[in-house]
């Protein structure tokens, strides 16, 4: 590996680092009221629509009868519904309700004002360095959610 590799690779591991330890400290923050897997869906719906429990369990990355579970919990929650797919009547697709698209409004906006207050005792300059990362952390939330949607083989 050239030494140009070698930094890189170093600065990847080292960003990677920071971000799990930001991200499990975060995940530890949130709201105990469900389950990361259920939250984690209802995120899902929420950013691609409607999808079959099929989809929805390989994206979530449990099994079938698991998500199926899940899905009743939050169907009686009020928070999911079904409903048949127009394009083809023996297809349910599970969707959010309304109260499923508040619930993830407000948990999403909850995160966002967490991050906010750590930032705001940041100093300028570390503001700053944040603020020119945006592209490449928005670009990164991007591979991961293709990653995360993609069909596992």
């Amino acid at each position: 590996m050239s030494r140009r590799q070698d930094t890189t690779r170093s600065a990847s591991t080292a960003i990677g680092s920071a971000l799990y330890g930001l991200a499990t400290t975060t995940v530890r923050r949130l709201p105990r009221d469900m389950s990361i897997t259920s939250a984690a869906t209802l995120a899902t719906l929420h950013r691609t629509g409607p999808r079959r429990i099929t989809d929805l369990a390989a994206i979530e990355g449990v099994t079938q009868p698991a998500m199926t579970v899940l899905v009743r919990v939050l169907e009686e929650s009020g928070l999911v519904e079904r409903r048949g797919d127009a394009s083809d009547k023996r297809v349910t697709l599970v969707c959010l309700t309304e109260a499923g698209a508040s619930y993830v409004q407000t948990r999403h906006q909850s995160g966002v004002d967490a991050f906010a207050r750590l930032i705001d005792d940041l100093s300028d300059n570390e503001v700053e360095a944040l603020v020119a990362a945006l592209p490449a952390l928005a670009h990164l939330a991007e591979l991961e959610s293709q990653d995360r949607e993609a069909p596992k083989r």
